[in-house]
């Protein structure tokens, strides 16, 4: 039997983020993008809080403890609060995660040593690159809880997919429902893009009537 992330994998962003639109959901984001040319990631999130370093105090580097805690082959790192050119990822922190069978990451903020990342395939999707690093300047604030990406709350265990692009979330109570709905409009979609290759008008192929035929099976 096909998984559900299996199912969320055959997907791409642009028709899970129609799913949503059609059930009324947020999780759709934008300025989220891969910060190398890396593969599509779907998994469940592993959600982290992050904000600005307030003392002097030596602590644990950020994500670390959390990266340590996976134990399971379907997460994706959720990462919120990344500051303005400053960064909250980098190579070390990339092969800890892929030495732990972690999928992927999605910053909402900045990367630095991306070719570290690219080298052992490990992918990253996120506001932008720096070289600047988070040591005194970025901590770990919270993890497990909910988090704000692009202006979306992601909740720990909610489904993640992030394509060229961006990136996507999907509350877990409603992933039956959205994974359904997508599947529906990907066989819609492959249809009318034949229409269209064989002659029929474009203007036909697009009408709303079409999109609503998706709605109504």
């Amino acid at each position: 039997m096909t998984s559900l992330l299996d199912r969320l994998a055959s997907l791409d962003t642009n028709t899970v983020s129609d799913a949503l639109d059609f059930l009324g959901l947020p999780g759709a984001t934008c300025g989220l993008r891969p910060l190398w040319d890396c593969p599509k990631v779907a998994g469940r999130a592993s959600t982290i809080q992050l904000g600005p370093k307030r003392d002097d105090r030596p602590t644990v580097h950020l994500i670390s403890p959390v990266i340590d805690a996976v134990d399971g082959d379907d997460r994706v790192l959720v990462i919120a609060g990344g500051l303005d050119g400053i960064s909250c990822w980098g190579d070390i922190l990339a092969n800890a995660a892929r030495a732990k069978g972690i999928r992927g990451s999605v910053i909402d903020g900045l990367s630095r040593d991306i070719e570290g990342s690219e080298s052992i395939g490990y992918p990253v999707f996120g506001r932008g690159v720096t070289m600047i690093s988070a040591r005194n300047r970025v901590v770990q604030t919270g993890a497990g809880e909910p988090v704000t990406m692009a202006g979306v709350t992601v909740h720990e265990g909610d489904y993640v997919i992030a394509d060229r692009c961006g990136a996507v979330f999907i509350p877990a109570a409603h992933i039956d429902a959205v994974l359904d709905l997508g599947e529906r409009i990907a066989r819609r979609q492959d249809g009318m893009v034949a229409a269209v290759r064989q002659g029929r008008p474009v203007a036909e192929v697009m009408h709303d009537k079409e999109f609503e035929a998706i709605r109504a099976r």
